[in-house]
């Protein structure tokens, strides 16, 4: 029986993508609720036939770079070149020691890669040692002059737009790599140019409509727009928590210390706003309560900070292919006096969240004197979230359970 072969993949992140407008890399920007890169990345690294996957990113972008994908298996980045094709060679060379009998090159431009397209990708270099994913032209296309005039009209059967992961048996892609080198070829625009003029025959494979490169402003207003509209299962929850005081000198509100003259009564940090944004969420997925995750008969929780309940409740919406829409938390309470740290709390929240500080919104109020929170015994918060899922989800128990235990 023959034995699969090992493949590795390579991600090619360095470039600075200065098409894409303003607001730095464009495999650092956000689509659809996650980074780019991550959405590039996350196929690679679940998928069973990658052994091992190989990111190739600038220098100045290490420390963004390993928070964007955290959580997700790669191999250490490592350092791209000024071209793409220089930043393939760095990648390549990389993997010499993992000895990979194929490589997948694949841009982190193309966030919408999927596992099929991959399981093909390898199955092509198998089978002919050099293929690329392509799919039909479906306009008619003019080949023109410097000034614009038409010379001809290619035959529109034979024309095919490439895409990536493009699939090399690794041996010979690298040797045609470092001969360009050698040679001093350093114009190629993809993988399957260069090996055409190292003397590989290229073969092609089914492509993918929907992995498609994000290039300019445009591509991301129209990307958004349909994962949005995929996004049709809008819930919204509420959530409720109370901490009555006790001995100390601070709070810790929505994720800020909060200097008082007493402390919060609590198995963890206390947290009223945090804790009732988590039950938020967690009842707009219909997936119990803070309670049920995190049980306070449970010591493993005991002095907890509670941005690792809100991320866990993030991640459990991510978890189901969902974004969360909005935040909205409520404090009632005499004292301390919210209004003053009311942005310092929204920001921290949109920190913990991932979401952008416009989607969060803090409150405060009193008690006009009367009740526990009136005599200043203690804080309640309430809270909303509005969160937005496939229409095609099932629950929790379809997608697997996230870990409390790693929660942050």
């Amino acid at each position: 029986m023959t034995n699969p072969p090992r493949t590795a993949a390579i991600l090619v992140a360095a470039g600075r993508g200065l098409r894409a407008g303003a607001g730095g890399p464009k495999q650092y920007r956000s689509i659809g609720g996650q980074p780019v890169i991550y959405r590039a990345l996350a196929p690679f690294s679940s998928h069973p036939q990658v052994s091992v996957v190989q990111p190739v990113v600038n220098p100045d972008d290490v420390a963004v770079f390993e928070d964007a994908v955290r959580g997700l298996r790669h191999a250490p980045p490592t350092q791209g070149g000024a071209t793409r094709q220089a930043s393939v060679r760095a990648g390549l060379e990389a993997l010499v020691a993992a000895k990979p009998d194929i490589v997948l090159i694949h841009d982190a431009a193309r966030p919408f890669v999927s596992p099929a397209l991959i399981s093909r990708a390898i199955d092509a270099a198998s089978a002919t040692g050099a293929a690329i994913p392509a799919i039909p032209v479906a306009d008619t296309i003019k080949l023109v002059d410097g000034g614009g005039r038409i010379e001809a009209t290619p035959e529109r059967a034979r024309l095919r737009i490439a895409q990536t992961p493009q699939s090399f048996r690794f041996d010979a892609i690298l040797e045609a790599h470092r001969r360009a080198a050698r040679d001093g070829r350093d114009d190629f625009t993809d993988d399957a140019a260069l090996a055409e003029w190292a003397g590989l025959t290229v073969a092609t494979f089914e492509g993918d409509a929907a992995n498609m490169k994000l290039t300019t402003p445009e591509d991301f207003v129209r990307e958004e727009a349909r994962l949005a509209s995929q996004l049709g299962d809008v819930r919204s929850g509420t959530g409720y928590d109370v901490h009555a005081f006790g001995d100390g000198d601070h709070l810790m509100i929505c994720g800020i210390r909060v200097p008082h003259t007493r402390g919060f009564l609590a198995h963890s940090d206390g947290d009223v706003g945090l804790h009732a944004l988590v039950d938020a969420i967690l009842g707009a997925l219909a997936d119990g309560d803070i309670g049920s995750h995190f049980p306070p008969s449970d010591m493993k929780w005991k002095g907890a900070a509670s941005d690792k309940f809100l991320k866990y409740a993030v991640d459990r919406v991510t978890a189901r292919g969902g974004r969360i829409a909005n935040l909205e938390v409520t404090l009632i309470c005499e004292r301390p006096k919210i209004g003053p740290l009311r942005d310092q709390m929204r920001a921290r929240i949109a920190e913990i969240t991932g979401l952008d500080i416009s989607r969060v919104a803090v409150k405060a109020t009193t008690s006009e004197r009367l009740g526990f929170t009136g005599r200043e015994e203690g804080i309640a918060a309430t809270a909303c979230a509005t969160i937005r899922l496939p229409w095609d989800d099932k629950g929790p128990d379809d997608k697997g359970p996230v870990d409390p235990s790693k929660a942050g």
